[in-house]
């Protein structure tokens, strides 16, 4: 037998190398059509993605885990990859991209085998940990654990016929584990070599292609076939190998067999005739091999990280390991399950798998990959339900191997219908805060942050409850008997809404409303429809919405009237009402191949009858809309499948900002069941994984989430500081737009004035702190960028003594040119545009109190540099020209109050071992009094001007002035200060939660 030489390329610097299977454990696979390379190092972080055609050319390489990587997966249908490391945790990523998308799961050990099943719906996760984790794909939930191995799993298989889940530990101890009980089925011990602590080469299980015989390693360095169902000792290989073998991999038709061993060796058999047909010398152990799914070559990596290729390692005179693959799979169903065909068994999500964004690459397929899967689309569904049955909640079934002939030919029956709309699913409507039906348990048909309307079946009908958090604000409401068998309801302080789809065709799809309280009887109202079914329902200010399955937006009075029906654009998939504003979301257009659903939102005025806001509604990539809703104050706001809170604002012409981020706060094993949010606060019931929503009974306890930016980890460890200086924008942004909406009708803005000049105080004190760090952390450039931003004359100096004080000369001269430059322009302004001689009635409006003031900021300084009075932030004059150009087209007619200048005292004591020097403490402040050259510049009661430049008297004839703390800054949609603000009906249990 000749022997031939297969070069190496270096993939992964491992080990010393002294040639006794000394180094590191690498993985390596191939991608399904054989178009990639993977590779892996359990003393490297770094995963390579390689191609084939061209070894030489540089690999794409993924730097994700902290920690070596000890196994990798690929999804059946070769579009998400899975890693597993030394530092606990398991990443998908998209492929071949190699995009990351999520930590799916951690241990508290580390990782050393990974498996998908046939359908890519399960994720089997093993190591040092006790217990084998069982993933679920579709939300990332942990299924089932499997604990029974006393040494650290190494082996994984899934069973292809779905029904069986093989493992080995390092001990030797095979256990055959049932999926659909999770029971362990056969045990059998010592049967492998016990490879101890030597984690550089481990044990491995392989199921043949057809399912009919588990391989393991044996004692006597051989291969040892068990039988599927009774776990018998059918036959082994043994031959040539002098030292136990390490690798093991059938080939894709399941005729060959290659294993590796102690020995260096690579042995290629005929498992029909348990003849080693080939073999190959290596200068260091082989520790994985992957046969190449198209072709007649094997993938070898060794110890060292050295990988390559045997081509031609079945010899061309014998029958090809890929020839009659078709076959096996017809005849035990082991298609490939391709991801956007599997969508239909999760019935709220329509793209079940889009979390992991499994068919990003569907559109760049060849051919031969679309005709694959038409002609495996009759075998796939097969084994689906099976494997989505191992959820608790699920009832299981189990379908004997017999049935499977008869399945597929139903299914044949209906290809050629099927085939056509195979791809990405459209994901279906559904009520914010509705939870599915649970056969003989209570559901919620509404559940919001005033109350939830719950439902439970009955002796053929349901009875349904209304309950308000606050029962003692809101109307005590009788229970009622439901005879229509409603499905979705809505919810406010005026009544509540109802609707159920069509059952049967005597059975229409109905709407009723019924309002809580009314001056006449019989106020309670209901609608029929006979060609179209209500898809989902909302309620307002005296008005009642409902979509339907012909797109019809169809909208009621409170009273019942029929106001309008309106045709939208596509198939809705939520909507909700809040004051006069109607928002509801539709499909734009389908779905992209990678499941990323395209959606719309539009806002309708009831009252005015307008629509204000109309665009495209983001989600995450490969994440589905999962809740929709209005906050307390008004603002739109989304959560979707990948955990991302996003609320709709006025900036940059109208933007959705990303305020929460699920993945940051929540456990491997929770997931976040939103029902609302306030200005700070986001309000949500965290559930045990696999349940994503809560149940009725128990009631569900709300966590209050704090909301904040997701944003990249700052290189002076300042991301809290970052996140409050963005959140105090937005809300300033937010107060000045109102500011100047409530100018252009008139209205008295000194309250907002009040909030708008507190918020610039907590701005400036966040902007320091920044400073203060960016001095700290040698980042002079950004110091210098901060100091452009604070607001008041004072916060600059402050700025100016904490560079002194720090022995940095330079940024301080810096830091004053930048306060000699804003003295210029606002000293040009005021002579531009006196504002004293605008107003009519100066005369008894200038001696004034001191009522604000800075409280200390929270930094690490000891001394407190006294500053003597604001000034106007930088950006002042346009605005400043705006306010007055204002005042004059008023001619004269509206009255200017006299700005109030804040005696700013003690920006902060900054004790980072750095003593500010005493600039003095102004106690007694009292305003000069002065005729056309008075410099004070004013703060209209009906603009935002800042105090800005306030001469001081002689100490000894200054009177006291009363000072007053700033107010604590608010979130960045909160609604402006000055209506009057409407007590909520959950307070009672905020206050409760925060406790």
């Amino acid at each position: 037998m000749k022997i031939r030489s297969i070069k190496l390329r270096e993939a992964h610097k491992n080990g010393n190398g002294n040639g006794n299977g000394a180094g590191s454990f690498c993985s390596i696979l191939w991608d399904l059509q054989a178009q990639h390379i993977v590779t892996s190092s359990s003393s490297d972080p770094s995963i390579c993605i390689h191609d084939p055609l061209l070894l030489s050319s540089a690999p794409r390489i993924l730097r994700n885990h902290r920690d070596g990587v000890t196994s990798l997966a690929l999804s059946p249908n070769s579009t998400c990859l899975a890693s597993g490391s030394v530092d606990h945790s398991v990443k998908l990523y998209k492929f071949p991209g190699g995009e990351f998308q999520t930590n799916i799961t951690r241990f508290t050990l580390p990782i050393r085998v990974l498996g998908f099943n046939k359908s890519g719906s399960m994720l089997a996760a093993a190591g040092d940990d006790e217990g084998i984790k069982l993933i679920n794909t579709i939300d990332g939930s942990i299924a089932r654990v499997l604990k029974g191995h006393r040494g650290s799993v190494t082996g994984l298989g899934f069973d292809p016929k779905s029904e069986y889940l093989a493992s080995l530990d390092s001990a030797g101890t095979v256990i055959v584990w049932e999926l659909q009980s999770g029971r362990a089925l056969h045990t059998l011990k010592g049967i492998a070599p016990d490879t101890g602590l030597d984690f550089s080469l481990m044990n491995i299980v392989c199921w043949s292609p057809d399912g009919e015989m588990l391989a393991v390693p044996g004692l006597k360095n051989d291969v040892v076939m068990y039988d599927r169902d009774t776990a018998e000792k059918l036959f082994s290989l043994r031959g040539d190998h002098v030292q136990r073998i390490c690798f093991l991999s059938w080939s894709p038709n399941g005729k060959y067999m290659a294993t590796s061993g102690l020995d260096r060796q690579v042995l290629i058999w005929d498992v029909d005739q348990r003849l080693d047909i080939d073999r190959q010398k290596f200068d260091d152990v082989i520790c994985c091999m992957a046969w190449k799914p198209t072709g007649n070559a094997l993938a070898v990596i060794d110890a060292m990280g050295k990988y390559g290729i045997w081509d031609s390692a079945v010899p061309s005179s014998m029958k090809s390991p890929t020839e009659g693959i078709p076959d096996l799979q017809s005849k035990n169903s082991n298609g490939l399950l391709f991801f956007d065909e599997e969508e239909e068994e999760e019935p709220n999500i329509s793209g079940s798998l889009s979390d992991l964004g499994e068919d990003s690459h569907g559109e760049s397929q060849p051919p031969s990959r679309k005709r694959l899967r038409k002609q495996s689309f009759s075998d796939v569904d097969e084994g689906t339900s099976d494997e989505l049955s191992l959820l608790p909640k699920d009832a299981s079934r189990k379908r004997p191997s017999h049935n499977h002939k008869e399945g597929i030919k139903k299914r044949k029956d209906v290809q050629m219908s099927t085939t056509t709309s195979v791809g990405s699913k459209l994901q279906e409507a559904f009520q914010p805060g509705c939870t599915p039906t649970q056969p003989g348990k209570r559901r919620f048909l509404c559940y919001n942050m005033l109350g939830s309307i719950t439902t439970i079946e009955h002796d053929g009908y349901s009875h349904i409850e209304i309950d308000f958090h606050d029962t003692g604000r809101g109307p005590r409401v009788p229970a009622m008997t439901d005879y229509f068998g409603f499905t979705m309801a809505a919810l406010n302080e005026n009544g509540s809404v109802f609707a159920n789809p069509c059952k049967g065709e005597k059975s229409m799809s109905t709407l009723m409303y019924r309002p809580f309280s009314s001056w006449a009887n019989n106020s309670e109202w209901s609608m029929r429809f006979e060609d179209e079914e209500v898809k989902v329902v909302a309620l307002g200010t005296a008005w009642v919405a409902a979509v339907t399955s012909l797109n019809f937006l169809r909208i009621f009075t409170e009273g019942g009237l029929q106001r309008n029906v309106l045709s939208l654009d596509g198939p809705v998939v939520t909507a909700v009402g809040f004051g006069d504003e109607l928002a509801v979301v539709t499909h734009a257009s389908p779905s992209l191949p990678s499941n990323d659903q395209m959606l719309e939102f539009r806002v309708f005025n009831i009252r005015h009858g307008t629509q204000p806001i109309r665009g495209r509604l983001p989600v995450t990539p490969g994440s589905y809309l999962t809740w929709f809703g209005f906050s307390e104050e008004g603002k739109i706001c989304t959560f979707d499948s990948k955990g991302v809170l996003r609320v709709f604002t006025d900036q940059y012409g109208g933007s959705w900002l990303p305020l929460f981020s699920s993945t940051k706060v929540r456990k491997p094993e929770e997931n976040h069941w939103v029902v609302g949010l306030n200005a700070i606060k986001l309000f949500c019931v965290v559930c045990k994984s696999p349940d994503t929503f809560p149940q009725v009974i128990p009631k569900p306890v709300l966590n209050l989430m704090d909301l904040s930016f997701p944003l990249a980890s700052s290189d002076l460890g300042a991301d809290n500081l970052e996140n409050e200086f963005i959140l105090h924008n937005l809300h300033l942004s937010q107060i000045n737009k109102t500011i100047e909406e409530m100018m252009s009708t008139g209205q008295d803005t000194t309250s907002l004035d009040d909030e708008a000049f507190n918020m610039d105080a907590s701005l400036d004190r966040c902007i320091f702190k920044l400073i203060a760090s960016c001095c700290n952390g040698d980042k002079l450039v950004r110091a210098t960028e901060l100091v452009k931003l604070l607001s008041f004359e004072k916060s600059v100096k402050g700025a100016i003594e904490l560079a002194k004080s720090l022995k940095l000369p330079n940024l301080a001269e810096r830091f004053t040119t930048i306060q000699e430059e804003r003295l210029l322009s606002e000293s040009k302004a005021a002579t531009a545009f006196p504002v004293t001689n605008l107003g009519s009635d100066t005369s008894d409006k200038s001696d004034f109190a001191i009522r604000k003031s800075i409280p200390p900021l929270e930094s690490s300084y000891d001394s407190k540099p006294a500053i003597p009075s604001p000034s106007q932030k930088l950006p002042s004059p346009p605005f400043m020209k705006k306010v007055l150009s204002e005042a004059v087209a008023k001619a004269g007619k509206a009255k200017v109050k006299q700005g109030q200048a804040a005696n700013l005292e003690n920006i902060g004591e900054v004790k980072n071992d750095v003593q500010l020097k005493n600039a003095g403490e102004v106690k007694n402040v009292e305003v000069k009094k002065t005729g056309e050259e008075n410099k004070l510049q004013t703060r209209p009661s009906n603009s935002f001007a800042k105090s800005s430049d306030v001469q001081l008297k002689n100490a000894g004839e200054v009177k006291n002035a009363e000072v007053k703390k700033t107010g604590e800054a608010k979130n960045p949609f909160a609604k402006s200060s000055n209506k009057q603000e409407k007590s909520s009906l959950f307070d009672s249990l905020k206050k409760k939660n925060v406790k």
